[in-house]
């Protein structure tokens, strides 16, 4: 797999392990609430922390997608985002940042203070204009599949063949974003686990994840803490899902999955580091 090209020109290699995105939540109502980050002091030592911790790419969003969530305004997002972008791109300047939203307005002006990467819950469907923006800045985008909307997309979602829809859906989207100028060497995918899936949903996107490597991009797999290992585990809130997801961590690792995306940086780079090791050997 060919590495990412990033502004200023840098690269993201997907050679070894898998790169571990760190996710830092400037919200108040993300589904797990250690997560979230009240203000520009405690941003600034959890992402030193998840960068010490060996985070590959940082995660910036300031809206919540959690299932229910109601949409945040434009002037929100930004008034949430753009200070906590420029703080940290001054603090941290070689880092790798990914900016996680679905408006295009918010992503051009994350670009302009020095964002990488464009993170798309919606896989370019809410906002015709985000495959121009990463277009006409020239940084990679992800495209995730969802299925309804954050707040709605947990509402009985149904599916007559679960993979190949995904498949479908993202197929679609891949070819979209080629069109608008975006170049396919700079599209990664995310299956979207918990986006519209039930809980056996997501675990068939587990157990058949290297069918999506016939739409030929690096994947992104987002599972940290999610309900779905609670459930499967017992367990009483995201609170109590490390281990799960670090299981998760294991496995994407063991199917050479690109990037995970998690909260818990270290714990989740011993894991990968280990099963890179054994494979290796």
């Amino acid at each position: 797999m060919k590495p990412l090209a990033l502004p200023r020109g840098r690269k993201l290699s997907f050679s070894g392990r898998p790169l571990i995105m760190g996710i830092l939540n400037l919200t108040n109502d993300s589904f797990f609430p250690q997560s979230r980050i009240p203000d520009m002091t405690s941003l600034i030592e959890r992402a030193r922390k998840m960068i010490d911790d060996g985070a590959d790419i940082l995660d910036v969003g300031a809206e919540s997608t959690r299932p229910g969530a109601d949409p945040v305004p434009l002037e929100e997002e930004e008034r949430r985002l753009l200070p906590a972008l420029k703080a940290l791109r001054k603090e941290f300047p070689d880092v790798v940042i990914s900016v996680d939203t679905y408006k295009s307005a918010i992503a051009e002006a994350a670009l302009e203070l020095g964002a990488d990467i464009i993170n798309d819950i919606s896989g370019l469907s809410f906002d015709p204009d985000m495959a121009k923006v990463a277009a006409r800045f020239g940084v990679p985008v992800i495209i995730m599949h969802i299925k309804g909307t954050p707040k709605d997309m947990q509402r009985d979602p149904r599916y007559e063949d679960v993979i190949g829809e995904i498949k479908d859906f993202l197929k679609e989207k891949i070819e979209y974003a080629v069109s608008c100028g975006v170049n396919p060497e700079q599209i990664v995918i995310d299956p979207g686990l918990g986006f519209g899936k039930g809980h056996d949903h997501n675990l068939q996107i587990l157990k058949h994840v290297q069918e999506f490597r016939s739409l030929g991009k690096p994947i992104l797999i987002g599972h940290s803490r999610k309900g779905t290992i609670s459930k499967i585990l017992g367990c009483k809130g995201p609170e109590e899902a490390l281990y799960g997801t670090l299981a998760i961590s294991a496995y994407c690792a063991m199917n050479k999955i690109e990037i995970i995306r998690v909260h818990d940086v270290l714990e989740n780079r011993h894991v990968v580091e280990m099963i890179d090791a054994i494979q290796r050997a």
